[in-house]
């Protein structure tokens, strides 16, 4: 398959259903090795969980290994061995109730399917002290932010402990997902995390394309590409805007959102909406890419290249921005494995994890970008990978509009999903690696589908980062992490 997306598709035979002490020992080796983890589900069977464990090699393979629990019995936690299983394991417990012993944090995840009042009565830490105080913030924010309530524990200015509570507009995402004609859902999918409509959507197609046996064209896999550039390109500018709001630096935050503008409108150009949606479709774009709307992409990215010089050098010389950005909120390399960091997050951290360089077919196969890896892992570096980001990704724009002159090509027909299937995809969306676990049944129809937004990995990353530091430096904390807070609510 000609695609940027990295995936995998096979029969539900070919996964290998392992006993739950073999599938254990499998797992910690494999982790141990040149593996990584990409997710870990359950989906629950009367009285037992079925548990599928996704890997990736170091050339981006996928490697599934499943093994079935009794939901009363389960099993003993692995995050104590293995830290990045810490999140996973809380949303396997949450979600089908599989007993997990042991475990150092069982707390709910989303308080999915519970009332809202259960929110009020969550467990948070409590640091013991004389002179600790704490302050708690949210759910309701002040501004335009999503809910979500942060407790910090103090010890005059300096914070020792951030806990993050989230859940507050669950919606039951992925329950919908299995209600409608599996090869119709890009709408509802474009709404998992709105700033990323392109990201899920290609994850979404990559998925349902390969389960139908699909066929897309390298000029499909190019228009896809673009879009999803452009949207790294316009939420790289909206987080820089706001990170400089945050620290009074007004050249930067007019500036940047300024330029935003900008290329959220050549989206819309592009496809009628300037958050991407209707962009892609199962079978190929839905892009307008005439000539003369091409030659307007083109001379739109030049001038945000053009500008861009100017405000990202005052932005990062300005003695202010360094003294607020540097050393504020770290994450140091090893924490940042330990706990499986993606993104952004990752790559500020010394993880050069991006799943563009290791796809072999498409467009990024076509031309290359090459990974931003920064190693302090903290604000500052988590602001430079984007103003790095930026200009590779419009540099990349600019080469695939001179280079690509066939964009003219229809959608492919999608035809029935393969009976008994699993298929994972994979895309770099501008925070990190999405992930799209689609199953069918024996007549074609999803019986699971399993969405990973990069948010989800990276919040307790931000939790940590916080502690040594003051609470006045938490703004600028998160606004470098930049979450959702709707990915991963679900």
């Amino acid at each position: 398959m000609t695609s940027s997306a990295l995936s995998y598709c096979a029969p539900l035979g070919e996964v290998p259903l392992l006993e739950p002490t073999a599938w254990r020992a499998e797992l910690l080796a494999r982790l141990e090795q040149d593996f990584r983890l990409i997710t870990l589900f359950g989906r629950r069977q009367q009285e037992t969980v079925q548990v599928t464990a996704v890997l990736e090699d170091s050339q981006g393979g996928f490697r599934l290994s499943r093994t079935v629990f009794l939901a009363d019995t389960g099993y003993h936690e692995l995050t104590s061995t293995r830290p990045e299983l810490h999140c996973f394991e809380r949303e396997l417990h949450e979600q089908t109730g599989l007993h997990i012993a042991g475990h150092p944090w069982l707390k709910p995840v989303r308080f999915e399917g519970k009332e809202q009042a259960v929110m009020n009565s969550y467990p948070f830490y409590q640091v013991e002290g004389k002179e600790v105080h704490e302050v708690a913030v949210g759910p309701i924010h002040a501004g335009v932010i999503e809910p979500g309530s942060f407790r910090f524990s103090c010890l005059g200015e300096q914070v020792h402990h951030l806990e993050i509570q989230l859940g507050y507009q669950h919606r039951g995402v992925e329950r919908q997902l299995l209600q409608r004609d599996p090869r119709l859902l890009t709408p509802l999918v474009e709404t998992i995390s709105g700033d990323t409509s392109v990201g899920h959507a290609w994850a979404y197609c990559a998925a349902v394309e390969s389960l139908a046996e699909c066929e897309t064209t390298l000029e499909a896999d190019v228009g896809r590409a673009l879009a999803l550039e452009l949207e790294r390109v316009a939420m790289h500018l909206a987080g820089l805007s706001g990170l400089a709001a945050d620290l009074g630096f007004l050249q930067g935050a007019t500036t940047y959102g300024r330029l935003r503008t900008t290329a959220i409108n050549t989206t819309m150009r592009l496809c009628g909406s300037r958050f991407g949606r209707g962009a892609l479709r199962p079978g190929g774009v839905n892009l307008q890419l005439s000539p003369d709307l091409l030659k307007l992409v083109d001379a739109n990215v030049a001038l945000l290249r053009r500008d861009l010089v100017s405000v990202n050098e005052l932005f990062l010389s300005a003695r202010t921005v360094q003294h607020r950005l540097r050393g504020v909120g770290v994450l140091p390399n090893g924490r940042a494995k330990e706990l499986g960091m993606v993104g952004l997050v990752g790559r500020a951290s010394g993880i050069a994890l991006d799943a563009r360089r290791l796809v072999h077919t498409g467009a990024y196969q076509l031309l290359p970008i090459q990974p931003v890896v920064l190693v302090d892992g903290d604000c500052w570096s988590r602001a430079k990978v984007r103003v790095e980001e930026l200009d590779a990704s419009l540099s990349w724009i600019s080469a695939v509009l001179a280079h690509h002159a066939n964009w003219q090509q229809p959608r492919r027909p999608l035809q029935s999903l393969a009976p008994n299937h699993i298929a994972v995809s994979l895309v770099e969306g501008w925070r990190g690696e999405i992930v799209h676990c689609l199953e069918t049944d024996g007549q074609g129809a999803l019986s699971h589908y399993k969405v990973q937004d990069p948010s989800f990995r990276n919040w307790i990353g931000l939790a940590l980062a916080l502690r040594g530091n003051e609470i006045s430096d938490f703004p600028i904390c998160n606004k470098s992490f930049d979450l959702s807070y709707c990915g991963h609510d679900l």
